[in-house]
């Protein structure tokens, strides 16, 4: 037999999207106790502190980086996560890499693994795009020629490799254009550095 509160639960799971917070699911009607009886009834998994997925939920590669954004409402996808989105490496990143403003406090996260860059204020949303981690569930993440630009600015960070890897990359794809980057590169800083990669890599 059903019980009666866990199909009232249930019910009020269909008002959510694919992947929730604890919060929105009180907003439903759906506390502690009922989270815990759908875990329990593989209805919904736990991604991360507070952020559920329904089990019928469409399969997505991508469930750390939007545990990872969920989250951290306020952070964009950066630096080698995403040169993996934007298909300009073939490392595998071991973890979400995510920027959120210098200034501000600093996301405590331990699952999935994260690691936070602060990044100036001033030019914080430049670049910003919206990319699905999942059908129907946008993530914000940099712009390719904002990434290449960053990490060849971080190159302490990413490593010399991967930043010239991704540069090369770039620059080999139709339609993109050296211009777009150094746009950036003066907005952020190190168009001098970028514009000697450039001449190298292009020669």
């Amino acid at each position: 037999m059903i019980d009666p509160k866990h199909s009232v639960s249930a019910r009020r799971l269909d008002r959510l999207g694919p992947t929730f917070t604890a919060a929105q699911a009180r907003e439903r009607g759906i506390g502690s106790n009922a989270l815990a009886r759908l875990r329990e009834a593989e209805l919904i998994w736990e991604l991360s502190r507070g952020v559920y997925r329904k089990s019928n939920s469409p399969l997505t590669m991508h469930i750390d980086l939007l545990a990872a954004c969920i989250r951290v409402p306020h952070g964009v996808i950066c630096l080698e996560t995403a040169l993996a989105v934007h298909d300009l490496t073939d490392e595998i990143p071991g973890e979400v890499n995510l920027a959120v403003p210098r200034g501000g406090p600093l996301p405590r996260i331990t699952y999935p693994l994260v690691r936070i860059h602060r990044f100036a204020g001033a030019t914080f949303e430049k670049g910003i795009e919206h990319w699905e981690a999942a059908a129907g569930e946008p993530v914000r993440i940099y712009s390719a020629s904002r990434t290449v630009v960053d990490c060849m600015r971080l190159r302490h960070i990413v490593g010399d490799q991967v930043a010239l890897r991704a540069l090369r990359s770039y620059l080999r794809r139709r339609g993109t254009s050296p211009s777009d980057l150094l746009q950036y590169a003066e907005l952020l800083g190190g168009a001098g550095p970028l514009r000697n990669a450039i001449q190298v890599v292009l020669d």
